[in-house]
């Protein structure tokens, strides 16, 4: 048997992968990310299927879960909201499977920021105007950032920066980012980015927190700052250039 980690996308059920979908169809175990994950592919499960919302299990139970059904000669599909390579918790749940001797495999989904930028139509790397995007959150309750991974520090480069689960301190954001990008840089807000509630606020560093708070958004957003919001008279990229060697 075989755990899958399966990216399920950031909310709009048809932006699952078609392997995600398959695995999902077939595996005799499911277990998902709590509200994170559309109900409507939970319904792609086999009808007998073991299906488990971990959103109120601690990484001793998920792994429980995960073990019983190896014991039982199961697969299973453990979906995670959005890709697993960001923010998904899935590094400590591998290392214990790893020392279970438990195989585990990954199939990759959307992200939350790809999301955010197809609804947006923006491109976050620009000719001329940005070439980084710096994927990053900020500490709360949550694990402390390592030393050097501050807002302040990563804010030096002025590249691109997409702040994930950071929403409910807009103000602190705002006040660590203004230094190195200005009060006037571009910055958008998406929530729930490609589900039917999504919300889309665009502004500056000096008026997006003020728009956060009266939209009520507290959860599931990521902040974009950066000139490529806004950008318009960039040059071509080389790649479709008419001067281009293509022999």
């Amino acid at each position: 048997m075989t755990v899958y980690f399966i990216g399920a996308g950031p909310g709009a059920a048809d932006l699952i992968t078609v392997r995600g979908q398959r695995v999902i169809e077939s595996a005799p175990v499911c277990l998902y990310a709590g509200a994170f994950v559309p109900d409507e592919l939970l319904k792609l499960c086999p009808p007998d299927a073991r299906v488990v919302d971990t959103a109120k299990l601690n990484l001793d139970q998920i792994i429980d879960e995960l073990v019983a059904a190896h014991g039982e000669g199961k697969d299973v599909a453990r979906l995670h909201s959005g890709d697993p390579s960001v923010f998904s918790a899935m590094a400590e749940q591998m290392r214990r499977l790893d020392d279970a001797g438990v195989p585990y495999e990954v199939v990759p989904g959307v992200p939350a920021y790809a999301a955010a930028a197809a609804s947006l139509k923006r491109e976050f790397t620009v000719p001329g105007v940005g070439q980084t995007v710096v994927l990053t959150r900020t500490s709360a309750r949550s694990t402390p950032m390592p030393d050097g991974e501050d807002l302040t520090s990563l804010g030096r480069s002025r590249a691109t920066m997409v702040v994930h689960l950071a929403v409910q301190r807009i103000d602190e954001v705002v006040a660590e980012l203004v230094p190195n990008y200005g009060a006037d840089c571009p910055v958008a807000v998406v929530a729930w980015a490609s589900r039917e509630n999504e919300v889309i606020l665009r502004g500056t560093l000096a008026d997006i927190a003020d728009q956060v708070h009266a939209a009520g958004v507290r959860t599931t957003a990521v902040i974009v700052v950066g000139k490529v919001l806004t950008a318009s008279g960039f040059l071509d990229s080389h790649l479709y250039s008419a001067t281009r060697c293509r022999t």
